[in-house]
């Protein structure tokens, strides 16, 4: 095994592990590991991640479905939608430059990367809906599969919110049908890829499987650590490295801008959070 495989079998196990503990948050991972540890083209890389996070979500549903955390109803008409958005979306990237697509895939970094930091505003738990919206879903599902299948990424934490609103299910529901919904449509996205592109079976193999590891250790993990404390850490590792994969894929000087940039919003907030004694990072409001 070369130090290279060794690395990036080591860093696919966090894949998991963000799965098991948040619900979400895997594709994030999985696309600048294979990207730039696994040295995968960006069309390639965006592909794997598709089956890597999808053959581990249905791993980690079914643990949340022994604990009835899953809406089938719910999961099969919100999935079914976002499996025709996932497989146009995964057909339309097989030809847009691999630049763009990582582009926008640290675009959705990013924005994702700031969804986690702020979290999730506390509602009432609720019952499941009788009168499902279901245009509203078809419609939220088939945009959330096709930014799903362009780019490979915007699994758990636009789908986890959607279902809440739409579904007016409780946030541990939310999070088990949401895995359900993630496996459907990063095996539509998937197809939609390998109408283009090919894959090393084995290196995707391997990285599953480390990724499955990854999401039963966070499953027993569950519980046993802050959620809000460990969403807002992975956040801020998220966001450094949507800084990073754009000072990579931008040219010349636009790269050096962001890093720049980056860099000095890094040491701003170690600046805040250590040394101003009422430093938003550390409020009551930013814990929420």
């Amino acid at each position: 095994m070369t130090l290279t495989l060794a690395l990036t079998l080591l860093l696919s196990i966090m894949i998991g592990l963000s799965l098991g503990l948040l619900g979400g948050g895997g594709s994030i991972l999985t696309v600048p590991i294979l990207t730039y540890v696994a040295g995968l083209d960006p069309k390639e890389a965006i592909a794997a991640s598709l089956f890597v996070v999808g053959v581990t979500s249905v791993f980690s549903a079914v643990t949340h479905a022994r604990q009835g955390r899953v809406k089938w109803r719910t999961a099969l008409i919100f999935g079914l939608a976002s499996m025709v958005g996932a497989f146009l979306g995964g057909l339309a990237g097989g030809y847009i430059p691999g630049t763009v697509l990582m582009i926008a895939f640290a675009v959705m970094m990013v924005a994702t990367s700031l969804a986690m930091i702020r979290g999730r505003k506390k509602e009432k738990e609720s019952s499941e809906r009788t009168d499902l919206p279901i245009v509203k879903i078809l419609i939220e599902g088939l945009v959330v599969g096709l930014v799903t299948g362009l780019v490979g990424a915007g699994g758990g934490f636009l789908v986890v919110p959607a279902l809440a609103l739409l579904g007016g299910l409780s946030m541990p529901v939310a999070v088990g049908t949401s895995l359900v919904v993630i496996a459907m449509k990063s095996f539509a996205g998937l197809g939609g890829y390998l109408t283009s592109v090919s894959l090393n079976w084995a290196l995707v193999g391997a990285v599953t499987a480390a990724a499955i590891v990854g999401s039963v250790i966070g499953a027993r993990l569950a519980g046993k650590i802050p959620e809000a404390a460990l969403r807002k850490g992975f956040g801020i590792f998220v966001l450094v490295m949507g800084f990073f994969v754009l000072a990579q894929e931008l040219p010349g000087v636009g790269g050096l801008i962001v890093a720049g940039a980056a860099g000095a919003a890094a040491v701003a907030a170690l600046v805040c959070w250590f040394a101003v004694p009422r430093c938003p990072l550390r409020s009551k409001a930013f814990a929420g």
